[in-house]
């Protein structure tokens, strides 16, 4: 079953149950494979498209509860957490830290890096090595106590 067939099952399935916020949370994911599929490439998106595609809007959701939450709109936050969870599952499972800081500590010593200086190097051979795997904020702080940032 294709992403998109899984997407639009689910919409079915949350129609059903009358799920508001999942159902809003599946419409805004359709809406993104669409706009991504009718964006000029003229192919079918692959499982590594769709997983951007999540990636990115799990970090848009990330973003807009830290602004609700500054700007102390409780009620704002709560929904955009509820569709966040609902976007993450259809995200492959995340790494644990004890992985993840064993292969960045493997990515550190093949790029040679040594120093605070280094830091660009390290971080994108990790985001193209980890994409999808781990998120690039933790990858990142890892790199930094690594290379004692």
């Amino acid at each position: 079953m294709t992403p998109t067939e899984q997407i639009n099952n689910d919409i079915k399935q949350a129609m059903l149950a009358k799920d508001t916020v999942k159902l809003s949370a599946l419409r805004a994911i359709k809406s993104a494979l669409l706009l991504a599929q009718t964006s000029g490439k003229g192919t079918e998106l692959g499982d590594a498209d769709f997983q951007a595609i999540i990636t990115k809007m799990v970090k848009q959701r990330q973003d807009s509860i830290d602004v609700f939450e500054q700007q102390n709109r409780p009620d704002l936050a709560d929904e955009e957490k509820a569709q966040l969870e609902v976007v993450k599952a259809y995200l492959p499972p995340q790494m644990g830290d004890a992985e993840l800081e064993q292969i960045v500590a493997g990515i550190v010593a093949r790029t040679g890096a040594a120093t605070a200086s280094d830091f660009g190097k390290v971080m994108g051979a990790a985001s193209r090595e980890l994409a999808g795997k781990a998120d690039n904020k933790r990858v990142s702080e890892i790199i930094k106590r690594l290379l004692g940032a």
